[in-house]
């Protein structure tokens, strides 16, 4: 337990008033009313269980963060005390100061933003994790987060609106804001709030505004919409802003004033509009690499068993004989293989790819336990399916079908989820059904292209099943353009982030989408032409059909994950700004510890800690290292 010092200042004590029984979204503060089974649960904090002298009066409350705009001077002390109280490292910080600005020179404006975890009523941080590491507690409301659980996918990151969950590249695990409950339990507030010397940064109980203080807003210029998670942070800022404000980082966002919503919200700033470019290096060597390998693998295997297996099932003529034939059982093989191989630059992914059975851990809530669990079905029913299509009878004929209903229940379930998955409400980008028509196209176009191209092999492409494979090859491109166009109308001009995503897939990666557009409609055409029998059926027009429409994949998927741009807190001139922070990782300035930046270091560290064990330690030692490495 936290030790209190004999001598507290009265600003680091944590106040008892509490006069408000719903907040303004309706939720009850008392969290655990008298008598409730929560009451009786034991809260361990740092490994110790707090006595009854030690208990705040208002424990079962929602508490929150109550933030001061107008006299926070970017001092950066909560920050610091946040940074020393919790121990992390340079790279790592849970609460940061970021900052906006508005008006021309020499009549500018400037607006600090201090802002740590705020503890939501509805966190998506929690319903989001695969491993189970959050807990939303009755005491204090706080959202806790154990890294001792977490495996590094990092989805949290993705779905928090305010940059809360922070994902350590070198340890290879998430962190976040504690609300500091060990200093809670014995009366303080939080250390960032003591450490504050502007008196911007208060606590308590959520709605009780603090003396000297007469606003309680929910949102200020720069703050993500708080409807998504019903933050439990409130504000003042009576100081007068213009009606457009701008961010210092590299993030090409500002903020408007939108008269009916009566709060800031995200546009496009049009003074960092940049020229068409290309950045295909870039956009093919990125840290999502990993997904574009995995979901482009997934959904070619899950479109050419759909087709392969049910197709022959429902008597279509083409696919029937497919799957009579020599060559059926090779290419469901080859299915398992290039499965296989996008589970595992999925899981090597991972912070921890040790720890990945963690991912099954949350099904209940979580959309990636879902996907997890969905496409490992559908993988076992597959294999079992390749492997029963080997022997004759009637017994390996109805364990065949028996993984063939596994395997679709699997591609069903998890194909879903795999979509669900990324319709985030703080990635507007992603958030629209263009992201499942370009998924069902792509299974479509990649499952269909794979068919033929093992029917080719095996010398069995005949015209019937060339031009069916052609055709849905060709409807799965259109399918996927018709949604471009879609997305296109509906998110350029939108007023979120959205706008900013499609701007920089037109301006800093406009050369590569536009290579995109050539090379899906130079596939549609090919399989077109091929579909209506234009163009001869043979090994070399599906060859070339490949190259174009998984070339035009890769670089769709990879634009995919590259040009989102998060509902995030702003950030600074150089700390939390991401073209720093590439820039710094470029030219080797993230090597030096007080840039605050690190390099991506969890798999060499944990090949490194193996090799060690395997070369300096008994038998005995080996053992237990090796335990401690692959169960924490």
């Amino acid at each position: 337990m936290f030790n209190r010092r004999e001598h507290e200042p009265e600003y680091a004590l944590l106040t008892g008033k509490a006069t408000h029984e719903k907040n303004r979204y309706g939720k009850d503060i008392e969290l655990a009313p008298e008598g409730s089974p929560l009451r009786e649960e034991p809260f361990i904090v740092n490994g110790d269980e707090p006595g009854p002298n030690l208990l705040n009066p208002n424990r079962y409350k929602q508490h929150g963060f109550y933030f001061n705009a107008d006299n926070c001077i970017a001092c950066h002390a909560c920050e610091t005390a946040c940074a020393e109280k919790n121990q992390t490292p340079a790279h790592i910080a849970f609460r940061s100061v970021g900052i906006v600005e508005c008006g021309s020179y020499p009549n500018t404006r400037r607006l600090n933003i201090s802002m740590a975890c705020n503890h939501c009523d509805d966190p998506v941080c929690l319903k989001g994790c695969p491993t189970r590491a959050y807990t939303k507690f009755a005491e204090y409301g706080a959202v806790l987060q154990d890294p001792d659980i977490c495996f590094g996918c990092g989805y949290c990151t993705w779905v928090c609106p305010y940059n809360a969950p922070q994902l350590d590249p070198v340890a290879g695990h998430v962190s976040k804001c504690n609300m500091c409950v060990d200093r809670l339990e014995v009366g303080l507030k939080p250390a960032c709030v003591a450490a504050c010397l502007g008196n911007a940064l208060d606590f308590g109980v959520i709605e009780e505004i603090p003396e000297g203080c007469v606003e309680a807003k929910t949102s200020i210029p720069g703050f993500p919409d708080p409807d998504i998670t019903h933050p439990n942070i409130r504000f003042q800022q009576m100081k007068t802003l213009e009606r457009e404000v701008s961010r210092l980082d590299s993030v090409p966002v500002r903020y408007e004033m939108d008269d009916e919503k009566g709060r800031y919200v995200p546009s496009l700033d049009p003074k960092l509009a940049g020229r068409r470019e290309w950045n295909l290096k870039k956009l093919l060597t990125s840290h999502e690499m990993a997904h574009v390998a995995f979901t482009l693998s997934a959904q070619a295997v899950m479109g050419a068993f759909l087709l392969a297996v049910p197709g022959a099932w429902l008597g279509i003529a083409p696919l029937k004989a497919f799957s009579e034939s020599g060559a059926f059982v090779p290419t469901l093989w080859v299915m398992v293989a290039l499965l296989t191989f996008g589970l595992f630059k999925l899981n090597m992914h991972l912070g921890r790819p040790h720890r990945f059975y963690r991912g099954f851990y949350n099904l209940r809530m979580s959309p990636v336990s879902r996907e997890i669990a969905g496409v490992s079905a559908f993988f076992v029913g597959l294999a079992g399916y390749a492997f029963f299509a080997l022997f004759d009878g009637g017994f390996a004929s109805a364990l065949r079908g028996l993984s063939a209903i596994v395997a679709l229940s699997g591609m069903a379930f998890g194909g879903w989820y795999m979509y669900r998955l990324y319709r985030i409400k703080a990635r507007p980008f992603w958030d629209h059904w263009h992201t499942g028509a370009s998924f069902a196209g792509t299974a479509l176009t990649l499952g269909a292209i794979l068919i033929a191209l093992c029917a080719a092999t095996f010398d069995i492409l005949y015209p019937a099943l060339a031009r069916l494979l052609a055709g849905i090859a060709a409807g799965g491109l259109a399918l996927e353009g018709i949604s471009i166009a879609a997305l296109a109308r509906d998110i350029a001009k939108a007023k979120n982030e959205g706008s900013t995503s499609w701007h920089l897939l037109n301006t800093l990666y406009g050369n590569s989408f536009l290579l995109r557009l050539v090379l899906m409609g130079g596939a549609f055409i090919l399989a077109a032409g091929l579909a209506y029998g234009a163009i001869r059926v043979g090994m070399a027009p599906f060859v070339l059909l490949a190259a174009l429409a998984l070339s035009a994949a890769i670089i769709g998927r990879a634009l995919f994950f590259a040009c989102v741009i998060p509902t995030t807190m702003p950030g600074a001139y150089f700390w939390r700004n991401p073209g720093f922070v590439e820039h710094a990782r470029e030219i080797g300035l993230a090597r030096m510890p007080q840039m605050g930046i690190a390099y991506e270091g969890h798999h060499r560290f944990r090949l490194d800690e193996l090799m060690t064990t395997i070369r300096e330690t008994t038998w005995q030692e080996k053992w237990d290292q090796f335990r401690r490495i692959f169960t924490g």
